[in-house]
């Protein structure tokens, strides 16, 4: 379908899926430096469309070396694994320099708050709202994305997972004050938790395919563990606060990380929980934390605050950052938390920058891009960013196999 221009009256678009653009990096480079002379200002108005191109990057890499002699260089003996692996890294960001969006979609009257992709199949997605809405979006299809009304105000879906054991299924927490299973018609399988008050509601959720156990946390710092058979395993308050996030590790699914406004992130042996002090770490921030997020090898720790600050821990000392990255994603009421994450296949964060006056590096017209750091230096590798999708990235993630970027606007 080709691009069209949408009545005022028409949603805005606030989910988006990107690939690699046909334009290389070096064409789209001018069109980068007009629009920072010209600044995004803050309009939420662009036009829509199913397909559509122009994605400039701000920051170009180098041209990588060819990956064919990378290899060869490789099975001759002459180059060592953590060499592939960097040479695959930086040819994998010379393409992501060019990548654009392709397939964008506003299903809600309200902003999107949650992202999953599905597990098996790289083309399907699952977004949540801050009305209960979800999408279960396959961009691979000409057919509509099914849609599964929620209860409007009061609804906000906080997280989302697919089901590893039925990939038809996904699970979801909410405001609504539940955590519960969903098939793709929108049927409720189970209740894991229910809120007998309006006054506590479901921020957080990971599950366990292999241990076959769910776990979700609070807005006043519970953390509750069941099995998938719904059976509560125990409900401990961990945090003094609202727990953000859950994480388990993906290599060894006993070790929780939970992350919480308390200003504190925490990792937990499931295995030894006795009570509230018995956490393995805690790691101090500065600010309350959004998420913690383990890296897909499970041996480090991304987290990200509400202010200027992305950190990563490592497994071999988790009680001192590796490296303490300074990033503009400040937060406030009625903005998705803004949540770095790791790519599935290379050493990169990906996260969404909100530009701050305050912050030390901020320059004038600073464009609200899509930025991905490399995990071993926290340096800046890439910034993604298109004219007519200028609001706030709350959200990014990779698909899987790591060649399609999902990007939902949190405001």
């Amino acid at each position: 379908m080709a691009p069209r221009k949408r009545p005022e009256a028409q949603k805005t678009p606030n989910v988006a899926a990107r690939l690699r653009s046909k334009r290389s990096p070096r064409e789209l480079e001018p069109e980068a430096k007009k629009l920072r002379v010209k600044g995004s200002g803050s309009s939420r108005r662009y036009d829509s469309g199913c397909l559509w191109a122009g994605l400039a990057s701000l920051q170009v890499p180098p041209p990588s070396s060819s990956i064919v002699r990378a290899l060869h260089q490789y099975k001759l003996g002459k180059a060592a694994w953590p060499s592939l692996q960097q040479g695959l890294q930086q040819s994998f960001l010379h393409s992501l320099a060019s990548y654009r969006i392709f397939q964008k979609a506003a299903p809600f009257d309200r902003r999107a708050t949650s992202l999953a992709w599905h597990p098996t199949h790289p083309s399907t997605l699952a977004v949540g709202s801050k009305g209960g809405d979800i999408m279960l979006w396959n961009f691979g299809i000409k057919e509509k994305p099914t849609f599964i009304k929620g209860i409007g105000a009061g609804g906000s879906i906080t997280a989302l997972k697919f089901n590893l054991l039925n990939t038809n299924q996904f699970f979801a927490s909410s405001m609504e004050g539940t955590t519960r299973l969903q098939d793709f018609k929108g049927n409720t399988l189970r209740v894991f938790t229910s809120s007998d008050t309006c006054n506590v509601w479901f921020c957080s959720l990971d599950v366990s395919a292999n241990s076959r156990m769910v776990v979700t946390g609070d807005n006043v710092g519970h953390v509750i563990l069941l099995n998938t058979d719904g059976k509560e395993l125990w409900n401990l308050r961990m945090h003094k606060k609202k727990v953000t996030h859950l994480a388990l590790n993906p290599c060894c699914d006993w070790l929780l990380a939970t992350a919480s406004v308390d200003q504190t992130v925490k990792l937990w042996d499931l295995r030894q929980i006795r009570g509230k002090a018995s956490f393995l770490y805690s790691l101090p921030h500065r600010h309350p934390v959004n998420s913690a997020c383990f890296s897909p090898d499970g041996a480090r720790l991304l987290t990200t605050d509400q202010k200027s600050e992305i950190r990563i821990y490592s497994a071999s000392q988790w009680d001192c950052p590796l490296d303490l990255i300074p990033h503009p994603h400040r937060h406030f009421q009625h903005l998705t938390p803004i949540k770095a994450t790791w790519h599935p296949r290379y050493n990169l964060i990906v996260v969404g920058r909100y530009p701050d006056p305050n912050f030390k590096s901020c320059a004038p017209y600073e464009l609200r891009t899509i930025d991905v750091f490399d995990g071993s230096s926290g340096k800046m590798m890439c910034q993604l960013y298109d004219p007519e999708s200028s609001g706030i990235i709350s959200l990014n993630e990779f698909n899987p196999i790591g060649d399609t970027l999902a990007s939902a606007m949190g405001e």
